[in-house]
């Protein structure tokens, strides 16, 4: 039976990488929502006007949101559907990327409802690293039990005759 931990870390996987693909999908075509696309669009406008360096570097509002759009279903995906080490590296990449949109967030004055889901995925990405970074714990494991001082055998015995035995 699966330990309590990998039943958490496995739904917390699927639950999160499945939100991100949804999110993802999003901010990349219209037929999903097309008020939430909408939405989208005029929200990453925003974001590239309060930082001009964005535009220096050559990065638009559709970039940017693309970008992050195919980097939110491609570590969807992963968390949802890969084994091993590539969950935690997506899940790096998404707490990164929520950081960024919080930050995003903050720097244009949103106010907090239109960020606190961000704010409870990033939580939930913290979490799912963090157990899932954490070493197996082996109480399951049989491991020898220490002795108290009375059942600890001396380096002296008597031996039935009454002489002392050095062991």
């Amino acid at each position: 039976m699966a330990s309590p931990r990998t039943v958490t870390i496995l739904a917390l996987s699927v639950a999160l990488g499945l939100f991100f693909v949804f999110m993802g999908t999003i901010k990349l075509t219209p037929r999903l929502s097309k008020d939430a696309y909408s939405e989208m669009k005029r929200a990453y406008k925003s974001y590239v006007r309060a930082l001009p360096l964005l535009k220096k570097m050559g990065i638009n509002s559709i970039l940017l949101r693309k970008s992050i759009g195919v980097l939110e279903v491609v570590c969807g995906i992963v968390m949802t559907l890969v084994p091993g080490r590539p969950k935690d590296v997506a899940n790096f990449f998404l707490l990164l990327l929520v950081l960024a949109v919080l930050f995003f967030h903050q720097l244009v004055g949103d106010p907090l409802k239109r960020y606190a889901h961000a704010l409870v995925f990033g939580i939930l990405l913290t979490c799912r690293l963090l157990i899932a970074r954490k070493p197996e714990d082996r109480s399951s494991e049989k491991k020898p039990r220490p002795r108290n001082a009375e059942e600890q055998p001396s380096l002296y015995e008597k031996a039935p005759h009454g002489k002392v035995k050095v062991s």
